[in-house]
């Protein structure tokens, strides 16, 4: 597939078609990280998933005497069900 560098406002930018994303599992709105080797421009799908933070990796960062409990947040003000 070829495509052009295009300018946009001061940045430049490509244009992906869809099946190229879906093909690297990155959708619109994912972030990625951009290197450069060997002159190559790497595109790679980023740590974050979607932008949300893997639960795996947030939960190794918890404190290992953590215990949860419950949190009071008042009466219902609305419709919620309790």
């Amino acid at each position: 597939m070829q495509t052009k560098i295009q300018k946009w406002g001061n940045s430049q930018g490509l244009r992906f078609p869809k099946h190229v994303l879906e093909e690297a599992q990155i959708a619109v709105g994912d972030t990625v990280q951009v290197s450069v080797r060997d002159r190559r421009i790497m595109i790679e799908p980023a740590a974050k998933i979607r932008g949300r933070y893997k639960l795996k990796d947030l939960v190794a960062k918890m404190p290992k005497k953590y215990e949860p409990r419950e949190e009071g947040w008042g009466r219902p003000v609305g419709k919620e069900v309790w």
